[in-house]
């Protein structure tokens, strides 16, 4: 019996300090005490350069707040780092531009970024020729 016991009494406050920790967790997300929802936030500034780490700030009634954000290096400065595009197949090779063209549909817009819906890239033809080698 007193097995038992010393089992429920073991148990209740395992389960106390897992409700405690709990808590605590869920007071951390929630800990710079902003009761704003309509954040508007402008682009991700590198810190030097045009691309690496940076931030961005948003601004939200009389409140305004500084986040961290990553510019990749190799991201199309034409659209800017906030759009995320959908790209299509290149297409072939026009005799006469010498350039290869693709269309990319705008897939997501992050902080609420003014993205163009599509979006056309080109490149210049590969001058050189593709053959398939064939294995021996």
């Amino acid at each position: 019996m007193q097995v038992q016991g010393l089992l429920l009494l073991l148990a209740l406050i395992l389960l106390a300090a897992t409700t405690e920790a709990g808590k605590n967790k869920k007071e951390k997300v929630k800990k710079d005490g902003s009761e704003c929802e309509d954040w508007r936030w402008g682009p991700c500034v590198p810190n030097s350069k045009d691309c690496g780490l940076g931030y961005r700030e948003g601004t939200c009634k009389d409140e305004s707040k500084k986040l961290k954000c990553k510019i990749p290096c190799n991201w199309k400065k034409k659209f800017g780092a906030d759009c995320k595009y959908k790209f299509e197949s290149w297409g072939g090779c026009s005799a006469q531009t010498g350039v290869k063209t693709r269309s990319g549909i705008l897939k997501k817009a992050l902080y609420n970024a003014q993205c163009e819906e599509i979006v056309y890239v080109t490149k210049p033809c590969s001058s050189k020729i593709k053959s398939k080698s064939k294995g021996q």
